[in-house]
């Protein structure tokens, strides 16, 4: 018998791997957002940030199988 994969526990995995990339691109952002100066252009990449990790997220919910959450992972 080989080893069984669990779906749902690889995309929690997956999931938490990918907020963690997610904070570690805001947290220079956060900072900027507080610069008076800096901040509209904080807000947009921010929101560029929000927009790409969205479609990950999606991406997780929607992998099928432990290869295709493999390719989502490594291109975090």
């Amino acid at each position: 018998m080989g080893i069984v994969i669990s779906i749902p526990k690889a995309k929690a995995i997956a999931h938490d791997m990918r907020r963690v990339a997610r904070a570690q691109e805001f947290a220079p952002l956060d900072i900027k957002a507080t610069i008076p100066s800096e901040a509209a252009a904080a807000e947009a990449a921010r929101q560029a940030v929000r927009v790409k990790y969205a479609a990950l997220q999606a991406d997780i919910d929607a992998a099928a199988d432990v290869v295709a959450l493999k390719t989502i992972v490594e291109s975090l």
